[in-house]
């Protein structure tokens, strides 16, 4: 067998579609799993935006697309950062993608050479460190805590900046944590970057609407740094359109048409009828965002509530995305007389072979005394899952 080249071989498996994966083998050989690992929302795409595509399907959308997207999906996006976040970027920024994770990794490629820095607040999203990893950058992570809900501070991302420093990447509303920063906390984040001329701030925004706090804001809201942050954002999330893989970048002219050239030389545009469909959803009232976002608020409510009610687990209150991040390190040490919990991956396998739950071990994110659960589910399969891990976890002593 002809040896793999080493930037594969540097990169790690994503836990999170592992565990789905051992979860789908289980349901398979017919165990009922409450599956708490998935980032997806169980909603349907709502029937306009199918409607859309289906429209662009009889309409013979079927030939190959801009590689930046086609120009009324990238006005479209122009304008839903006018309205929204009060942004001014011209279609000539915006590059649509195959998913925010192909923007992010456009970008990456784009900026990053061979020992550059890029500082990362943990817990982190799964794919943020490898795909430094792929650029062939050092990631450089900066550990956020529960009680202060899993954010950085200005003073701790001073002084993880060198002069190898080429840029800081975080998302806001955060997966794992649903932590979200505030206008002001992104304010003294700006005010580090200010006069960091060689910094590129990447603002992950995937999570933008299901923000239970009110006004999404991003840190290009400040005039700063505006011309160094790279947004990304998409529809997967807010809209039900997972599937579908559209995202978009909005940046500075000189970043867009990098990643443009990059994206040229690897997918070319996205798929046609995917992008026909995401110019519908962001044509739209947001009216199922809306529906969406107060049945993810109900879930977490309950999510905390059910574990509020489990000895030995320790949470905070997420305000956005649909995550939950407790801290499960009390665990640790405990045996139910068959096995010991070590670490994360532990109390992860113990609750998918014994209660049936799947979950992420936190070590994934970057912090090894937390698990994630996703409450992206009915209520009815959170009571379940939440009963079975409460039974579980109690015969460990």
């Amino acid at each position: 067998m002809m040896k793999l080249a080493q930037r594969i071989l540097n990169l790690s498996d994503s836990q999170t579609l592992e565990m789905a994966q051992k979860s789908r083998d289980l349901k398979a050989q017919g165990i009922d799993i409450k599956n708490l690992s998935i980032g997806e929302p169980d909603f349907n795409t709502p029937d306009l935006i199918k409607a859309a595509a289906k429209k662009a399907i009889d309409d013979n959308f079927s030939y190959y697309s801009p590689v930046p997207g086609f120009d009324d999906l990238r006005s479209a996006i122009v304008e839903k950062f006018r309205k929204e976040n009060n942004l001014t970027y011209k279609k000539e920024q915006i590059v649509v993608s195959n998913g925010a994770k192909q923007s992010l990794a456009n970008v990456l490629l784009s900026v990053i050479d061979k020992g550059d820095e890029v500082i990362i607040p943990a817990p982190y999203w799964v794919s943020y460190i490898d795909l430094v990893k792929l650029a062939e950058g050092v990631p450089v992570v900066i550990n956020g805590f529960i009680e202060s809900d899993f954010k950085v501070t200005p003073r701790q991302v001073q002084e993880a900046i060198t002069d190898k420093t080429k840029a800081f990447l975080f998302n806001s509303p955060s997966n794992p944590t649903g932590s979200i920063y505030s206008y002001e906390e992104l304010a003294a984040l700006a005010e580090v970057f200010a006069d960091k001329e060689n910094i590129l701030i990447i603002s992950d925004e995937i999570y933008e609407h299901i923000n239970f706090n009110g006004k999404h804001h991003s840190i290009a809201e400040f005039e700063s740094v505006f011309d160094r942050v790279a947004l990304v954002n998409g529809v997967s999330k807010g809209y039900a359109m997972t599937g579908w893989r559209i995202g978009y970048l909005a940046g500075p002219l000189w970043l867009a048409k990098a990643t443009n050239k990059l994206q040229g030389q690897t997918t070319s545009g996205a798929g046609s009828i995917s992008q026909k469909a995401a110019l519908a959803a962001l044509l739209s009232d947001n009216s199922s965002i809306e529906e969406m976002k107060s049945a993810f608020l109900k879930r977490r409510n309950l999510v905390m509530q059910l574990l509020d009610e489990i000895p030995g687990i320790v949470r905070n209150e997420p305000h956005g995305a649909f995550y939950i991040f407790p801290n499960i390190s009390s665990f640790y040490g405990k045996s139910d007389g068959k096995r010991t919990i070590k670490n994360d991956s532990d109390l992860s396998m113990y609750l998918l072979e014994e209660a049936h739950v799947a979950v992420v071990p936190g070590n994934a994110f970057g912090n090894e005394n937390c698990i994630r659960l996703s409450y992206a589910c009915s209520e009815e399969e959170l009571v379940e899952a939440l009963s079975r891990m409460k039974i579980a976890l109690g015969r460990l002593q």
